[in-house]
């Protein structure tokens, strides 16, 4: 009844919301007692790719008969035809961040592949847990009932209050995310190109090596905007050179074209950052509208303008940020997001 097994593409320890997500999920239910063995997987995901369809079919085989199994939909969703070889024995539970056919940048054949495979995975689970409201809404709408449909969204962590940049220093505009299309690091420095005011200086941090192409085209848009002296590169960071950068900065900004959630907004406004992004998927469920400015995705020239709004106004990202660390106060914690997914679990694997 309290044993569960989750499974994931490759480790668990990677620095992305949603391996945090599944990360946090696992060590607060082995704090309440469940016995969780997490299934690291390799192969290419999403997939479809023969490594990894026998990665999980090898991990689902030997999970016994009964087993209740929490599938990352990176792992899984790809993989309908694995899933209906072990659904008859297992009890698998769908956990959903965003749906695998909305990433950035996919041709329109591979997104459509790519959805029509996910919503026939599942066709072969007792329930979904997504990450946002917002996601869920998604998938009732692609016909799964309700009851077998969980919202529980990330916890937030008190977090001392940053206290931006040195005196007399510039405006430190912060950016946290994987490089990759999905995240809008282009976007930015293409509206960081437009700013007329000369008070600020950027830092972009997150991992390069997941879309080198796509690093690559926002190195060469940063060069050739003459911004080399004033976007810094900080790459992956360790949570305490993280909490250094946050504690430095002035605003948040992630240009994210969608979320489906969006943990470094919350992670953001808990410090007590006003945030600027953009209204693409879960991102207006996920930022008050009193905590900062949202703006459509890809849109650059509306972006610049909601920065150099703000750079303008300290006022305004004062009262931003107070506003946006109070909304955090009022949201679960890390120990409220566990409890909904045993509550959930204990429910579905009963």
């Amino acid at each position: 009844m309290r044993a569960l097994g989750i499974v994931v593409p490759g480790s668990l320890d990677q620095r992305t919301g949603g391996y945090r997500y599944d990360a946090r999920m696992v060590a607060g239910l082995r704090a309440r007692g469940w016995r969780v063995a997490v299934h690291e997987l390799d192969g290419g995901f999403p997939g479809p790719d023969a490594e990894a369809a026998a990665a999980l079919d090898a991990a689902l085989a030997g999970i016994p008969d009964a087993g209740g199994v929490l599938l990352d939909g990176l792992a899984a969703g790809a993989f309908p035809e694995v899933l209906a070889r072990h659904a008859a024995r297992l009890r698998l539970i769908y956990l959903l961040h965003h749906p695998l056919g909305l990433e950035t940048g996919l041709a329109p054949a591979r997104s459509e592949d790519l959805l029509a495979r996910e919503r026939a995975a599942l066709g072969h689970v007792q329930g979904v847990v997504a990450t946002s409201a917002f996601t869920a809404a998604q998938v009732a709408a692609w016909g799964m009932p309700r009851e077998r449909l969980q919202a529980i969204p990330p916890g937030v962590e008190a977090r001392p209050p940053a206290t931006g940049p040195a005196p007399g220093a510039p405006a430190l505009l912060l950016c946290v995310g994987t490089v990759v299309p999905r995240k809008g690091q282009l976007e930015l420095v293409q509206a960081l190109a437009r700013l007329e005011a000369e008070n600020w200086r950027a830092v972009l941090v997150g991992a390069r090596d997941r879309d080198a192409a796509y690093a690559r085209r926002v190195a060469t848009a940063i060069a050739a905007a003459g911004l080399q002296g004033r976007i810094e590169w900080a790459g992956e960071c360790d949570d305490t050179t993280l909490e250094g950068w946050y504690a430095q900065a002035s605003v948040f900004v992630l240009p994210s074209v969608y979320e489906g959630f969006g943990m470094a907004y919350t992670e953001a406004m808990a410090r007590g950052l006003p945030v600027i992004g953009t209204t693409g998927g879960a991102i207006p469920g996920t930022v008050p509208a009193a905590a900062g400015r949202l703006v459509p995705p890809g849109d650059h020239e509306a972006l610049a303008g909601a920065i150099e709004g703000l750079l303008r106004d300290p006022r305004g990202r004062e009262r931003m940020g107070r506003a946006a660390r109070a909304a955090m106060t009022e949201r679960p914690d890390w120990d409220g997001a566990v409890a909904a997914l045993e509550r959930t679990l204990e429910d579905w694997l009963r």
